[in-house]
Formats: structure tokens, C-alpha cells, sequence
């Protein structure tokens, strides 16, 4: 991984949050890592306290949890999207969810650790507590939008937004994960998939 390409992308995305200054940043890039998980390692597992959230320079991550035996995909991750079991991460109680590695992929990391002691420095405090509770309703909002879609829209709809707004996921995921994550079977995406093909 190139760190500081990884930073310059990381520092790009967060000044949607909070913008460091020159002095800041020195200090706040000393709590961060650096790290590359290898297609089909986990970055969160059930059981376990999820110790980080991390941000994606590069890859894919794909949420999910087991019901009798079959693994039901929940969410996808990809470039520029933050990824952590973020109630394990907030709690630091065990996580209820994988969260597992499609693809080779890059993250630039915070600690439960680093982030207490970031809040806790008098100079990051007040940009690291607006960025927990701005991340904090960024997943909120998504949380309401996917459950929404599922109470008020069809399978075909819901395959329809993912062709307007996540083409990386139709690209990129095999079919399975993509019927799971709208709540159908592969047969029924197959043939939502010829009705709007015809």
C-alpha cells in the first residue's frame, strides 16, 4: 500500500466531516494505521469486539450474517466508505455481524483506542467529536433508507436503485451476494434481470 497516497485520499474524504489544519493533522495521522486484508479475510466476525473502523483506499467489504446454515449478505462497502461493526466499535461489546473482504483491500484505520484518546486531546477533541456524530448519522441515514426500501418497494424496485446508484455492486459482486442483499433468491434476480432486459 502506498501510505501516502492513502492518506491524501483518506484526508480528501474527511474534510466532508472535519477539515485539520497543518498541526492537526500531524497529530491525528500519528493514531492512524495502515493495513491490507486479503479477499475472504474478516475485518469483523461474531463474538468478537470490532476494535476499528476503517476506511476504504481500496477494495470491497461485504456485510453479512448466517441464518440455518446460509450466509444472508446485508451491505456492500467499496472505495471511500468507512467499514466497522460500528455498534461492536461504539460499545466495544461483540459484534453480530461478518464483515468479510471481496476483494484484496486497503484500509486506513482508527482504534476504539486512538479515537478516546484523540477525543480526549484538548487540539483534536472538538473536530473528533463532530466526525463520530456526523459518520454516526451518515449510517443512520442509510439504515433508514435500506429498511425503507424494504417495507415500500419491490424486489424489481429495489434492483432498479441498484442499477441507478450502485453499479459497482452489479459489477463486482457474484449474483448470490446481490439476491440477498435485495431479499430474493438468485432464480427470482434471474428473472427480474430478463423482464427488464425484454
Amino acid at each position: 500500500m502506498d501510505t501516502q497516497k492513502a492518506l491524501y485520499v483518506f484526508r480528501e474524504h474527511l474534510e466532508r466531516y472535519i477539515v485539520f489544519n497543518e498541526a492537526e493533522w500531524i497529530v491525528f495521522m500519528q493514531h492512524l494505521t495502515f493495513r491490507t486484508l486479503k479477499k475472504k479475510r474478516y475485518f469483523a466476525e461474531p463474538g468478537i469486539v470490532c476494535k476499528d473502523i476503517g476506511f476504504i483506499v481500496k477494495g470491497a467489504v461485504r456485510y453479512y450474517h448466517i441464518k440455518e446454515g446460509e450466509e444472508i449478505t446485508g451491505y456492500f462497502s467499496f472505495e471511500n466508505e468507512f467499514v466497522s461493526s460500528y455498534k461492536s466499535y461504539l460499545t466495544q461489546s461483540p459484534s453480530l455481524t461478518y464483515i468479510q473482504a471481496l476483494e484484496d483491500t486497503e484500509l486506513v484505520g482508527i482504534s476504539h483506542k486512538d479515537m478516546q484518546l484523540m477525543l480526549n486531546n484538548p487540539m483534536l477533541a472538538y473536530k473528533m467529536e463532530r466526525f463520530g456524530r456526523l459518520v454516526a448519522e451518515h449510517y443512520l441515514i442509510c439504515y433508514e433508507d435500506r429498511v425503507s426500501s424494504f417495507i415500500t418497494k419491490t424486489p424489481e424496485e429495489r434492483y432498479l436503485d441498484l442499477l441507478n446508484t450502485g453499479r459497482d455492486i452489479l459489477q463486482r459482486m457474484p449474483q448470490h451476494y446481490i439476491a440477498h442483499y435485495l431479499g430474493i433468491t438468485p432464480v427470482s434476480l434471474s428473472r427480474i434481470r430478463r423482464r427488464i432486459l425484454v
